[in-house]
């Protein structure tokens, strides 16, 4: 049994800090029910003082909520650890450790799979003294606030997320970014997903389309999926329905790929920024019924 924890809400729209909690320790039944619960209703938690935090621990709690992918690009899967993901901008004998450019777009994590992600859980272990900060949007908020003939429109839409337009757009940036084999292509095929989701333990409905990964809205014609499109990607990521997270030391921040959108702001290249991220298997996406 841990320590006993708070659970400190940021707002009421969008996030909490957990005190207290050493992710180390076991955890029983009540214990992890309790985050379990906070974790629906909050969308980001972010669990202070983890430096003591090792991989096998990342991994054993992370576990606790469900199957743990294996990100598609193995070169950056931690020696050993292949449930953890590097996100680095670190170089060594002039290569990087981890992927450089991950999540510099608006996107929910792994969004291009037939069962999307649940949640993300991101360790900070080196961080820079300025920048790096990663913004969170709630799109149950984003959803709530359009208008009722909007919402009834997106509800009987669905979309086509792709990891591979999206690797290939960053190749086209980046020489850093790597290629997938051919038989890394066919795991990560477009997969189509309603545009507005349920949340399966709060029941609540948000969008689920992102500039990251999204492509086009399979009912509508191209230019009018490019136009609708781009009218939701300008009201899902509004200031009110974000929350902006400047990473202290020891911080792990786990967010709900259901519910919100996340973007890396970047940092100075100079500047070494490490993290090592797990990502729990989620189900498939039901949206409103119809």
């Amino acid at each position: 049994m841990v320590a006993p924890f708070e659970i400190r809400p940021f707002t009421e729209v969008l996030g909490a800090e957990v005190l207290g909690f050493d992710m180390r320790a076991p955890l029983d039944d009540a214990e992890f029910e309790t985050i379990r619960q906070a974790f629906d209703r909050h969308s980001v938690l972010v669990f202070r003082d983890q430096q003591q935090l090792d991989p096998v621990s990342h991994i054993a709690f992370s576990r606790r909520f469900g199957t743990l992918e294996i990100h598609v690009q193995k070169k950056f899967l931690l020696e050993n650890h292949p449930e953890i993901l590097i996100v680095s901008n670190e170089f060594r004998n002039g290569e990087p450790i981890g992927l450089v450019d991950a999540g510099k777009y608006w996107h929910s994590d792994l969004s291009y799979k037939p069962e999307p992600s649940m949640g993300s859980l991101l360790h900070s272990r080196i961080l820079p003294a300025a920048g790096g900060d990663t913004l969170f949007a709630t799109q149950h908020a984003a959803y709530d606030t359009l208008p009722a003939a909007m919402q009834a429109k997106l509800d009987r839409l669905t979309a086509e997320h792709s990891y591979l337009a999206r690797n290939e757009a960053q190749r086209a940036k980046s020489t850093l970014r790597p290629d997938l084999t051919e038989a890394q292509k066919q795991t990560v095929l477009p997969a189509i997903h309603p545009v507005v989701r349920v949340h399966p333990g709060t029941k609540r409905k948000a969008l689920f389309v992102s500039e990251g990964f999204t492509t086009r809205i399979i009912e509508l014609p191209e230019d009018e999926s490019r136009d609708l499109l781009s009218e939701i990607y300008r009201h899902q990521t509004q200031d009110a329905f974000i929350y902006r997270h400047h990473w202290e030391d020891g911080d792990l921040v786990m967010w709900d790929n259901r519910a919100v959108m996340h973007l890396a702001t970047g940092c100075p290249p100079d500047m070494a920024r490490t993290l090592y991220r797990t990502t729990i298997k989620g189900d498939v996406p039901v949206g409103p019924a119809r």
